[in-house]
């Protein structure tokens, strides 16, 4: 039987403002070795999650922030209905790309479902490190956004 190479990590998350921590999680991930395939989860879909006032950047400049990352190999946009995030939803929307990991970082609340996720699609689950004190609800507490 031919050896197939493993498809790419994937990540999936809102990147609402761009920083330090999420490049760190990124690069982080692509250094493990596969190409890196970033979702980025539509504006419906955040509002829905995030409240009326967010995203403060739309999700075709969010994609293309992330896009101009030198270790993204590729981004495309999550979209749907924001009850649609479950294991299974994750998992028919992947599944024609065939990942070979799931990347996450510690913490994430999400994280069991995406590891259910990866199980279900026979790629890795990854759980990364976040970096401490670096949150996209953290910059906009410090400026005063509600």
């Amino acid at each position: 039987m031919p050896y197939e190479r493993p498809g790419a990590a994937v990540v999936a998350g809102v990147f609402d403002i761009l920083h330090v921590g999420h490049v760190r999680f990124l690069r982080a991930v692509r250094e493990r070795g596969l190409p890196l395939v970033v979702g980025v989860e539509d504006d419906e879909r955040v509002r829905a999650w995030k409240g009326p006032r967010r995203p403060l950047n739309n999700s075709a400049e969010r994609a293309e922030l992330i896009a101009a990352l030198r270790f993204v190999d590729g981004v495309f946009i999550v979209t749907g209905p924001p009850d649609l995030n479950q294991p299974e939803d994750y998992v028919k929307l992947l599944a024609p790309m065939r990942p070979g990991a799931l990347a996450h970082t510690a913490g994430d609340p999400h994280a069991a479902g995406r590891c259910a996720a990866a199980n279900a699609l026979g790629a890795e689950c990854w759980e990364l490190t976040a970096v401490p004190g670096r949150s996209t609800t953290r910059i906009l507490n410090a400026v005063g956004h509600p």
